[in-house]
């Protein structure tokens, strides 16, 4: 049935041919319409007249258990197809808008273009698996189908190719005619709730005038919508829920939701207010975060986390996802992933335009990444700062997006509460029933502009007059259950009084604690404003050496496959050099420097975390972490096969999202601090798709919100003649970000230094984002190899002394990375003994006493240069200069690449030209 359209009259002609069909092979047909056909059949006793339908049980509406009435295969047809026109375009006609009186009305569902005449509506038909099938008259059908699905909620299902999924929807929402079934404590629940949510707005409005909290009037549901969700987690398995959310609401949330105290937030509103953090400069109220237990009604227990963001919109998606499913881990809820639900928390204009949106949504269903469905609830104002839907998107609905993933999608009317409600409790159970993604689009409005400050009047004239008219949500819900009996009007004015009086003896108490803070500081330097603590860090050497047993079980595992594998040739030759080498001592490569920090941690009980593009393989074809069968693609993997009580080794190659991908990542390594969790770029280059990533989250959340991540980024960076997208990871935009010991940024030459830094970022007793510039040609250069001994006495050096060890040098060469090797290969061919390589292995923090160190090794040096392959306005240079000439009082010489708009040049002929001149003027600048 799903290439007939609802709106046309139907093809008789086009039924018979159906019907013939099922006659002879009924499994040819799609369900729909063999359960019509089936319909026609069960009671076909000829009269004198026509055929009629026999119904032999009690059918739903108040049907005759013996009721017979003539069938016309045509109106038969009609019926089925009014039900299947409901179900697919009802929420077109549903009355979702609470600021339209009227709901709209779609021709396409009208009498007319259904097909029938009024003639036909106290005619009998068949209703196919429209409550199970019954007898029901045309009047009566449409008049369900009309409050099922054009009520205040609408609901999109048809596009789930599902069938068992379609069925569970529809055998929920068709019985009750989407009326919620809600008990009289679940209904004052969340009266009390909005009350308690207009009544903190209203106070918040009246008490600090002018002041931004981007509030939720106009929305107030959604707390009410929440509270039925904490409710109903514990009969559902769930233990937890981490929210994520932008800031439209999120103060009400923190407090009413999640359970922040009013004295803290009260006070975060003061003039006078001075974040108590021990590092770094905070963030605006409306971006922090909070974590509590929540006990229910029954007294179990929810634990909830409401992820800290910032007001990149939608930002927040992917970390949120990581934290769910690291915390699944935690509670050993791999498989079912009941346990812990992520919650993300849209606004309707972000939620469309949000690129990263489809990149989550694209990752759900994903193995390295699922989480076992998330609840999308939209705040939908209807508008987006100043910008109505009709300039902000092309599809009808904003939540248009999320059927990519085949996910039901109710929208619902803000000011009915109580639909709002049911419909939450609805989509836990779907998502608990299929471990699927929910969407909840509640429509609502904005009281206020965009935040207090702005007026919406400017830009919305005609809609804020009407919206000064408009009842709050709290007051038409209570009239709805005055009228039910549920209420009375005095108990409905109590509880919004009694909440009242509570807010404002909160306010009282810290105002008066503000007077006596102020009293007290007169007089005094507030000391806390000169930021005395720093984030700790540590420059003390790690145990990250490694015996050589323990090595040569890690070698063994990474060289070795299961008998009868069969094994791409050029990959096992690969394996049995790596052998070899290990054998003899030396010759360990790239490859087997970071197998053997893997390894070994695993071997110790750290797991490992590795996702990126290709990231199995590796962009460079060095890294093979899961082996295929060249005849019938088993996989193996290596490192999951040291021991047997090991941990497990994940590796996954992501999908083709940058922004998103390492968004989870730095999420997953949040909440689970004890992994080793790397991110991995295609090439370097490609990270600059998740700036807002690394800007917004890596390198600035341990300052603003005091949250810290072990994140490790693995970028491919370096200068082969490969053009402008294929040479930097922007080395100098990480350098940029640096403060306050935030981040770690590193350029290594050799697999001892990348074995020592991976282990070193576990190894230690505090956790920083540590950013690598891995390699490309070095991965297979002959000279960029390590011995054994590197690994089992060395550890992680920020700084590289010269090798060579020249005495008196006149010439200190500093530099970092690739260029290193270039630099050696012309000193050696050229025999040049008065020049010292110096590499900066780790740019920051920087460890200066070791630089120290170092230079005291060489007296009488006349001249530093800094020599690196990147452009003059890139690259470590404009770091470096200023603390080389402080600590040893003399100006670097440049050497390297002009000054460019674009990170390299497209000709591989000009690139060798550029390296040449650039290696030659090291030594003669």
């Amino acid at each position: 049935m799903k290439n007939l359209s609802f709106a046309n009259r139907w093809n008789a002609d086009l039924i018979d041919r159906y019907y013939e069909n099922w006659l002879r092979q009924p499994e040819s047909l799609e369900p729909d319409w063999r359960a019509f056909f089936e319909g026609f059949e069960l009671g076909q006793t000829r009269t004198d007249a026509a055929p009629s339908v026999t119904a032999t049980a009690t059918m739903p509406g108040g049907v005759s258990p013996e009721s017979t009435a003539p069938v016309d295969p045509i109106l038969q047809a009609r019926a089925i197809g009014a039900i299947f026109a409901y179900r697919g375009i009802g929420h077109t006609q549903a009355h979702l808008n609470p600021l339209q009186i009227q709901p709209p009305q779609n021709p396409r569902l009208s009498l007319d273009r259904l097909g029938f005449k009024p003639a036909d509506l106290d005619r009998t038909c068949f209703t196919g698996n429209y409550l199970n099938g019954g007898v029901m008259t045309v009047r009566e059908l449409l008049r369900k189908l009309h409050s099922t699905y054009c009520g205040t909620v609408g609901v999109e299902y048809l596009h789930i190719q599902d069938t068992k999924r379609r069925r569970w929807l529809q055998a929920r929402i068709e019985p009750t005619e989407m009326t919620p079934e809600l008990s009289r404590e679940d209904k004052l629940r969340a009266l009390k709730k909005i009350s308690e949510a207009e009544a903190f707005e209203s106070f918040l409005h009246t008490r600090y005038v002018g002041q931004k909290r981007f509030s939720l009037e106009g929305g107030e549901t959604l707390i009410a919508s929440m509270e039925s969700l904490i409710e109903r987690c514990p009969p559902s398995g769930v233990e937890e829920l981490v929210i994520g959310m932008a800031h439209r609401g999120r103060l009400n949330i923190l407090v009413n939701t999640v359970g922040k105290s009013y004295e803290y937030l009260f006070r975060e509103f003061s003039e006078n207010y001075i974040p108590d953090t021990t590092h770094g400069d905070g963030d605006v109220k409306y971006h922090l975060g909070y974590e509590a237990v929540r006990t229910t009604s029954t007294g179990q227990k929810v634990h909830l986390t409401l992820a800290a963001n910032p007001s990149h919109l939608e930002a927040v998606n992917p970390v949120v996802e990581g934290k769910a499913r690291a915390r699944q881990r935690r509670r050993n809820d791999m498989v079912e992933r009941k346990k812990v639900i992520p919650v993300l928390i849209h606004g309707d204009a972000a939620v469309i335009g949000q690129g990263v949106v489809q990149e989550v949504l694209n990752m759900s269903r994903l193995a390295g990444y699922g989480t076992g469905g998330t609840l999308h609830i939209v705040i939908n104002n209807q508008i987006g700062f100043t910008t109505e839907p009709k300039d902000a998107r092309s599809s009808m609905y904003c939540t248009d997006i999320m059927k990519m993933i085949e996910v039901p999608i109710f929208h619902v009317n803000g000011d009915d509460p109580l639909a709002m409600v049911r419909v939450t409790q609805l989509a836990l159970d779907y998502r608990q029933a299929f471990g699927d993604d929910v969407v909840i689009d509640m429509y609502c409005y904005r009281r206020h502009g965009h935040n207090e400050g702005d007026e919406p009047g400017f830009t919305q004239p005609t809609l804020y007059r009407q919206l000064a008219q408009h009842p709050k949500i709290s007051q038409t819900l209570a009239r709805r259950l005055i009228a039910e009996g549920d209420l009375t009007d005095a108990e409905a004015t109590k509880l919004y009084e009694q909440y009242q009086q509570t807010l404002d003896e909160i306010f009282l108490r810290v105002k008066k604690d503000e007077e006596v803070q102020k009293a007290e500081r007169l007089g005094k330097k507030p000391s806390n404003l000169s930021k005395p603590f720093r984030p700790h860090y540590s420059f003390e050497s790690q145990p990250t050496a490694v015996s050589p047993a323990n090595l040569a079980k890690v070698a063994k595992a990474l060289t070795t496959v299961p008998e009868n594998f069969n094994l791409n040739p050029k990959i096992r030759r690969q394996l049995e050099l790596k052998a070899e080498n290990f054998h003899k001592g030396e010759g360990f490569d790239w490859s087997l420097g970071e197998g053997l920090a893997y390894g070994t941690l695993l071997q110790e009980g750290t797991p490992v975390r590795l996702s990126g593009q290709d990231c199995e393989r590796g962009t460079f074809s060095h890294r093979h972490a899961v082996l295929y069968d060249t005849t019938n693609r088993t996989p193996y993997v290596p490192l999951r096969n040291i021991d047997a009580n090991q941990p497990k080794f994940c590796v996954y190659n992501s999908s083709l999202s940058e922004y998103a991908v390492l968004g989870f990542d730095y999420g997953y390594s949040q909440d689970f601090p004890e992994m080793l969790c790397l991110w991995e770029a295609q090439f370097g280059d490609f990270a600059n798709g998740a700036q807002v990533m690394i800007d917004q989250f890596i390198t600035s959340s341990e300052s603003k919100w005091q949250r810290t991540s072990g994140i490790t980024l693995l970028l491919p960076h370096g200068y082969e003649g490969q053009g402008p997208e294929h040479s930097s990871a922007r080395l100098e935009r990480f350098l940029q970000a640096c403060a306050e010991n935030n981040i770690q940024v590193c350029n290594l030459t050799t697999p001892a230094q990348l074995f020592h830094a991976l282990r070193r970022q576990v190894k230690r007793d505090f956790r920083k984002p540590l950013v690598i510039m891995s390699p490309k040609s070095l991965l297979r250069h002959p000279e960029c190899v390590s011995k054994i001994a590197d690994f089992t006495e060395g550890k992680f050096q920020e700084i590289l002394d010269d090798p060579a060890k020249p005495v008196g040098p006149k010439r200190l060469i500093f530099c970092s990375g690739k260029v290193y090797y270039d630099l050696n290969k012309l000193r050696t061919q050229h025999n040049v003994r008065n020049t010292a390589i110096i590499r900066v292995e780790q740019f920051y923090p920087l460890n200066t006493d070791l630089l120290q160190s170092i230079l005291k090794n060489y007296q009488g040096y006349e001249k530093i240069v800094w020599c690196q392959e990147e452009p003059r306005n890139m690259g470590g240079w404009t770091f470096m200069a200023p603390i080389i000439e402080q600590i040893t009082g003399m100006k670097p010489v440049y050497a390297g690449r002009k000054a460019s708009a674009s990170p390299a040049c497209g000709s591989v002929n000009i690139h060798r030209i550029e390296q040449d001149a650039l290696v030659e003027h090291a030594f003669n600048a």
